[in-house]
């Protein structure tokens, strides 16, 4: 009992000071004791109300942007594309949502109302872009690190690229002269009556299957006119030819073309590389050299299914914001570096010669990706590639090329160092990735890529010459460039992503 009248008599007290101090010395309450209240009262709603109008505020900016990147109008979606670096800071920030893995892609309701341009893009920069065909080879060895490595198969289907001509081919000039394979005898034959089918394709889907890791599958939504304005146009070799003919019900002809569906098999004969991967950079990357009669093409990786009717889609990505060029964002990654990382932590290649491949990039000056950068990633998901066969962007292509021909076939590290070559007068248009994954539907690979060197953990292995680890046609650009850059330290790398 004597507890509680002690804590009662101390609650008391309490009051009683709070209550003298909003009375006079009479003894009554003190003229200023209501306006305190409304005051303090004022102040609190004050900094509720400023509090939720700075929300809505940023939640009606980030509405607007994501709106406008899904808009038809043009002006809208310019706005989208000017200030996406915002975005991407916010992102990095953590400030934004986590982007959907798909979302709605804005094209037009229907492909024939889509208007077709009448004339093509003018070359400005690059007016007359030619390719070297032909090389006389002096010595068919390569220079390799404590010894050489033999090459058999003269002349490459890649050629002798020097580094002075790999370096000028970076030096934009109105007339161009550039390595772009397709060396004379270099592999990668096609067909005669394939080579005269293609001649009349002007607007093309193209697709690549080698070493039988899929089958073909069939486009979907696919209007009547589209399937007359394109060639579905699926490259392979004989290998996965033979593979495709033992799975699926092949129709030839009357000229003796191959089809399976829509697609047209187009052969490839003499595989022009020992590896598989790098194989199928020939039609992806060099669609205009397969298809020179090409204006536009849209190129999808063999294990996906399209989806999405192309004329839409080059009215979408190209044609309606004026691109000659689009390709989407990665979901995980914005830096060569990133990308890097990832594909040695998930054994996606020989991880010496991808270390070898980035340090290069990094002595010769490429920074890891930044806001500050022109463009809102130097990582593409490749699988997907839209393009105008403008004389820039067939340049680009040949590039980017080259890079595979020398370095690794892990193309989304070379696309980057080309696009920082080339600097501000190459632009492209690089679509959110959630709308990419909405392109598609991915089905899985029939088999494993198996190729040896991918597992290599060491460059010792590769000196083994009996354990079949050198490829002899190409990346000879990893053991022959003149620096030796052991020594080159490259960005730290910090995981975005536990996916990536």
């Amino acid at each position: 009992m004597e507890a509680q009248r002690s804590v009662s008599l101390r609650l008391n007290r309490r009051g009683d000071d709070v209550l003298n101090a909003f009375l006079s010395p009479s003894g009554r309450m003190s003229p200023d004791y209501p306006m305190k209240i409304i005051w303090k009262k004022g102040f609190i709603r004050l900094f509720f109300v400023v509090g939720i109008l700075w929300m809505l505020l940023i939640l009606t900016v980030l509405l607007f942007h994501v709106w406008s990147c899904q808009s038809s109008i043009t002006f809208f979606s310019a706005i989208y594309n000017k200030d996406s670096k915002v975005i991407v800071m916010l992102d990095t920030m953590g400030l934004l949502p986590k982007p959907q893995h798909r979302c709605a892609i804005p094209v037009l309701d229907d492909p024939d109302a889509v208007t077709i341009p009448k004339s093509r893009t003018p070359d400005k920069i690059v007016e007359n872009l030619l390719y070297i065909s032909d090389e006389s080879v002096k010595d068919n060895s390569i220079p390799f690190s404590g010894g050489f490595v033999k090459n058999n198969s003269v002349p490459l289907f890649g050629g002798y690229q020097t580094w002075t001509q790999r370096d000028n081919s970076f030096k934009l000039n109105s007339t161009m002269k550039v390595h772009c394979g397709f060396i004379h005898n270099g592999g990668a034959e096609m067909e005669p009556k394939d080579v005269n089918y293609v001649e009349k394709c002007r607007f093309v889907v193209a697709s690549g299957i080698f070493d039988g890791y899929d089958t073909p599958h069939q486009p979907s939504n696919i209007s009547p006119r589209s399937q007359k304005l394109f060639c579905f146009l699926m490259v392979v070799d004989e290998k996965s030819f033979n593979f495709i003919k033992k799975n699926l019900t092949v129709r030839y002809d009357s000229d003796g073309g191959k089809w399976v569906g829509i697609w047209r098999l187009i052969v490839l004969h003499y595989p022009p590389y020992d590896e598989p991967r790098r194989n199928g950079k020939v039609p992806k990357i060099l669609t205009h050299r397969l298809f020179p009669q090409a204006q536009y093409s849209i190129w999808i990786d063999g294990k996906m299914e399209l989806i999405v009717d192309p004329l839409l889609m080059l009215e979408r990505y190209l044609w309606r914001g004026k691109h000659t060029f689009a390709i989407a964002r990665h979901k995980h990654h914005q830096s060569i570096y990133e990308e890097a990382d990832a594909i040695k932590r998930r054994k996606r290649y020989a991880r010496p010669l991808i270390d070898i491949q980035i340090k290069i990039y990094r002595y010769e000056g490429m920074e890891p990706w930044s806001p500050s950068k022109r463009t809102i990633s130097d990582v593409p998901e490749g699988a997907v590639i839209i393009r105008e066969h403008t004389a820039l962007n067939n340049l680009f292509s040949c590039l980017w090329f080259n890079e595979v021909n020398l370095f690794t076939p892990r193309d989304q590290l070379s696309f980057g160092y080309a696009l920082y070559r080339l600097g501000d007068s190459f632009k492209l248009f690089m679509f959110p990735n959630c709308e990419y994954n909405s392109i598609f539907l991915l089905h899985n690979h029939t088999r494993e890529h198996s190729s040896k060197v991918e597992w290599v953990k060491d460059l010792k292995e590769f000196k083994k010459n009996s354990t079949g680890l050198i490829e002899t046609r190409g990346g000879f650009g990893l053991f022959t460039y003149p620096v030796n850059v052991t020594s080159v330290d490259l960005p730290p790398v910090t995981r975005t992503s536990q996916a990536g």
